[in-house]
Parts: C-alpha cells; structure tokens; sequence
C-alpha cells in the first residue's frame, strides 16, 4: 500500500481528513475555528509535527529491518514491490474474499451436467458482498413494511408537514426573543427601569433636536400628549420610527441607525412621557388615539345602549 500512497501523499490526506472533522464538530460561526479559536491552530500545528514524525519513524524503521534481511528475503521484498496494484498478494486476497472465486486449474471440479450447444455452467457460488445485500435488502424491506403498513408510521409527505409546522412554530418563538428581527408586529412596550433610560439616552441623542430634550415639540410633534398624526401605541411608533412620518414633511427612517432592540426601547421611553406636561408645549397635532385592542371597561359597556327595535 506504501507504494501506491507515499508519504507526501498520505501526511496531506489525513491532516486535510483531521481538520475537515474539527471544522464540522466545533461551532465556530461564520469564521473557520482555526481563526476564532487560536487553540485549534496550535493543535493542528502539532497533529502536522506528529505525522511527520511518524512517517519519519517509520522508514528509518523500515531501513533497518531491511538491512536486517537475508538476501532471500530481501528478493521477496523487491519481488513484490514491482507488482502491479492488480499482481498485489493483499489485492488479491481482498478480491478473493469479496468474490470467493475458484483458481481456473478447479474449474473442472465446478463444471455441471447441462450442456447448451457446447456451452458449459460452472457451479460457482454468488459474490459474498451480494448476498450480504440481498440479506439487507430482505431485512430492510421488513421493517419498512411493519413502520408503516402495519403501524401506520409517518410516510414522508406526514414528516413534512409535520416539520414544515414545527419550523414555523420554532421561528415565532425565535422572532420574540431575537431584537434584531422585531418587527411593528412583535414588539412590546419596556416599562423596566434600564430600558427607559436607555431610551431616554437614545431619545436626546437622537430626537431631542427635533422633539425637545422634555419632548414638548419643536420642528417636530409635541410627544407628551394624546395625539398622534400616525397613531399611537407601541406598534404605530415603533413602524413610524423606523420607516419614518410622512413623505416630504416627515421624520426620516432611522432604521439604518438604529437596530429594533434601540428603536424600542426610544419608543418605549416616548409613551412613558404621556401626560408629562411639559413647559411650553408645541399645539397639539393629529387624532386622539385609542388602542382598538384594549379591553373595554364595564363602564364604557353600559353607555351603550340597545337601539334594536322590535317590530310589531
């Protein structure tokens, strides 16, 4: 085997074999684990050094014992190297045990009675390697017929739907924990601490120009009171905030400066100011909002009245 994969053969095939496997097993992202993980580099270094070794090792191993040999032996060897891969003593043992073909001075032995034309049958027993996969075959061919004849098993359009339907449930549960792909339908309000002040940071930064530090209004809206010219709401904000007001007169998008988790949190801090009264505020603009969603009160229930007429 030696011959048909020397050493500058064999060194790069199976540390090109070691790195593709620590490459698949260690998560590295979207960088190679070589270069996010200096350790694997360093291991890889070593796992180099070692094969080299290695096959240093083994051919002044292999000089030795040769010089060792008697001259008979010595012949053998030499003997053998010049054979072809097909003229080979292990090819031709490998062949041998995967076809179990008999040497042609035993084909006598093989031959049977029929006789077609001159044309004569050998008596040779099937390729081991086809039994053994007609064997499978029948093995496997039974427990396809019992999962799902006989125990009613998921055929393959089922596993898809299934998973199609799983797929959707794990990529909801993922757009509400994953800031940077909220969006006007996922976002909730912050009414925690930290969140506030981070957008009260964002929205000085950022608005205040516009809105006042006390975002009573200046270019912009007054942000204080109960109405809004694009509506109101978490929902309404967060969209009016990263796709921007109106055409020509509006607000601009932000949504190239600012990442949803930040638009958020400013738009959070925004409704936490309703009611603030700031000094001087900006007249007010828009329509009062009302959240079609919230649940009606008992007593906004009972102004209404029943109009229905009874005809007779």
């Amino acid at each position: 085997m030696k011959k048909f994969f020397p050493a500058y053969v064999r060194v790069p095939l199976i540390f090109f074999i070691g790195f593709a496997l620590m490459e698949y097993f260690i998560d590295s992202g979207d960088k190679p684990a070589f270069i996010k993980y200096p350790m694997v580099s360093v291991f890889l270094l070593v796992f180099l050094f070692i094969l080299i070794a290695v096959e240093i090792t083994l051919s002044a191993v292999n000089r030795v014992l040769y010089q060792l040999m008697t001259p008979e032996e010595k012949a053998k060897l030499e003997y053998e190297d010049s054979l072809s891969l097909k003229e080979s003593t292990w090819y031709k043992n490998l062949m041998h045990k995967l076809t179990k073909t008999q040497p042609m001075e035993k084909e006598g032995d093989l031959l049977l009675d029929h006789d077609y034309d001159g044309i004569k049958e050998l008596d040779n027993n099937l390729p081991p390697w086809w039994v053994y996969l007609f064997y499978i075959c029948i093995i496997f061919g039974v427990i396809y017929v019992a999962k799902y004849e006989l125990f009613g098993g998921d055929n393959q359009e089922t596993e898809l739907k299934k998973e199609m339907a799983q797929a959707k449930i794990d990529v909801d549960e993922y757009l509400k924990t994953a800031p940077d792909l909220m969006d006007e339908k996922t976002v909730v309000l912050l009414t925690d601490a930290p969140s506030l002040d981070a957008g009260k940071e964002i929205f000085t930064t950022n608005c205040a120009a516009c809105h006042r530090v006390d975002a009573g209004g200046q270019i912009g809206p007054n942000l204080t009171d109960d109405r809004w010219i694009l509506g109101g709401g978490i929902k309404n904000l967060f969209h009016t905030i990263t796709n921007g007001g109106r055409d020509g007169k509006g607000m601009i998008a932000w949504k190239g400066t600012l990442k949803p988790k930040e638009i958020q949190k400013v738009a959070s801090y925004i409704l936490s100011l309703q009611g603030s009264n700031p000094k001087d505020p900006k007249e007010a603009e828009g329509d009062v909002w009302v959240d079609d969603s919230a649940p009606k009160t008992d007593a906004a229930a009972n102004t209404q009245k029943d109009t229905t007429e009874v005809k007779k």
